[in-house]
């Protein structure tokens, strides 16, 4: 019985940790979602992310993919007819070559229907990428 609460405990202390100071040798990005949603990191340049928290990259080209979480109205057509909302989780792509080393950059991602947008921002707030969606379901 302890086994299973203490494994518990582990994996939720993970969740809870402070994330690790920024490298100055390398690019920050932040991830930013409005609250209710979830955007997490999933893969820099092809590779799982061991923390979906943020991206830490060396300077240059990356490829950065996220995964991102919604609810939407339910029902509305085929065999569906329920009125409880429907999970989405959609997988975004930025691509981005001028990572540079010691700057923030931030990813921000919102739902558009049943899809969703997202933006890869530099430290003044201009756009330098746009996401590109991979799929969304309810997977």
């Amino acid at each position: 019985m302890r086994l299973p609460l203490l494994l518990c405990l582990f994996a939720l202390s993970a969740c809870a940790s402070p994330l690790p100071p920024a490298d100055p040798q390398q690019a920050w990005v932040e991830l930013y979602a409005s609250a209710g949603y979830t955007l997490m990191a999933h893969k820099l340049d092809d590779e799982q992310t061991r923390d979906g928290r943020y991206f830490q990259v060396p300077p240059g080209a990356h490829e950065l993919q996220v995964r991102f979480q919604f609810e939407v109205p339910g029902g509305g057509g085929g065999s569906d007819f329920s009125s409880e909302p429907i999970q989405m989780t959609c997988q975004l792509r930025f691509r981005y070559d001028g990572f540079a080393a010691g700057q923030r950059y931030r990813i921000e991602a919102r739902p558009l229907q049943r899809k969703a947008q997202g933006w890869l921002y530099g430290a003044d707030r201009q756009i330098l990428a746009r996401a590109e969606v991979l799929r969304c379901g309810t997977f």
